[in-house]
């Protein structure tokens, strides 16, 4: 329902996704120690209602910031959400001084227009890009491969919006492997959106808010080190055949939830690709993935006889799995 009208945007191309005030404190009050003397980007952002932008100058002394920097795409299509009436893509350079409260970025004459259309992958972005420490952003889903591809090459960290699905995808998985993306603390109660009127508000009554609908399976990728990666699993199940079966055409045993991990088995197992969200690397390794999202990606495991690249279980194909394996 809500995740379909995520799907309708990306195909659509309208990812116009606006981020709560409430989840951007709640996800980066963990990152605060990463925050001082650094510039912070976002660019993929409006300052005159972007929520990230109000979050970094509200808490830009708190967090000790050097230096803050917004970007932003100019509107093509007039039924996209704005306050605003412009069709040029602005860009924003903040460092701390004071523009009222609420911030009013307008009135303190901190706008100005990029010669471009404010696309990250311009040059112009790119040399905003170049200057920044941390890159914080809901980029466009659609784009999310290129996005994070661009962020690696120039090696930033970053805080992102993105969903879950990319853990799989051949270019983002990849980088989990290498240990050099993870998941972040995520949201609470799938996260909220506001969206425009092209898009039906599926939220229940008791979340609903006007202008906004909920979407699960929207997580925060980052690179930043986080107290969440050096919690260890409380492991209590014992390993029994029956309870989790070998796969038919992996070298691997099943396991349906992240809970259920055997405390006393050593060798690979497959788990639901929501286990990242708990992935300790100090306790676990992640060997690769099922077959069916990129070639190579089990790290041999898979049985390519079987011809079949999704898991089988007794004949019954499952879900897509991670490996991994306990670090003895």
């Amino acid at each position: 329902m809500a995740n379909k009208q995520l799907t309708q945007a990306k195909k659509a191309k309208k990812d116009e996704f606006y981020t709560q005030l409430e989840d951007i404190e709640a996800e980066l009050k963990h990152y605060k120690k990463h925050f001082e003397g650094k510039t912070v980007l976002c660019n993929c952002d409006d300052p005159r209602m972007s929520h990230f932008f109000y979050y970094f100058v509200l808490n830009f002394h708190l967090l000790g910031l050097k230096k803050l920097i917004t970007t932003c795409y100019k509107s093509q299509d007039p039924d996209l959400p704005s306050e605003n009436t412009t069709q040029h893509a602005v860009y924003l350079v903040y460092e701390g001084e004071d523009i009222g409260m609420p911030p009013n970025p307008n009135i303190a004459g901190l706008v100005h227009p990029l010669k471009g259309d404010g696309d990250f992958r311009s040059e112009e972005c790119i040399e905003f890009l170049k200057e920044a420490d941390i890159v914080v952003t809901n980029p466009p889903f659609s784009l999310f491969r290129e996005y994070v591809a661009q962020l690696i090459k120039y090696q930033k960290e970053f805080i992102i919006i993105g969903h879950q699905n990319a853990i799989t995808y051949k270019e983002i998985f990849p980088l989990i492997l290498q240990e050099k993306l993870w998941l972040g603390y995520g949201f609470r109660g799938g996260a909220g959106f506001f969206i425009n009127h092209l898009y039906e508000d599926y939220a229940v009554a008791s979340s609903h808010k006007e202008g906004m609908i909920r979407v699960s399976g929207v997580t925060w990728f980052t690179n930043l080190d986080i107290q969440k990666r050096h919690e260890e699993l409380i492991l209590y199940k014992k390993y029994s055949p029956e309870e989790y079966p070998h796969y038919d055409n992996y070298d691997a045993i099943n396991v349906d939830k992240t809970a259920d991990i055997p405390c006393d088995y050593d060798e690979a197992m497959g788990v639901p690709i929501t286990y990242l969200d708990k992935h300790n690397p100090n306790q676990f390794e992640i060997i690769g993935a099922t077959e069916s999202e990129g070639k190579g990606f089990s790290a041999g495991l898979w049985d390519a006889s079987s011809k079949v690249s999704q898991p089988v279980v007794n004949g019954k194909r499952v879900y897509k799995r991670i490996f991994i394996r306990k670090h003895k």
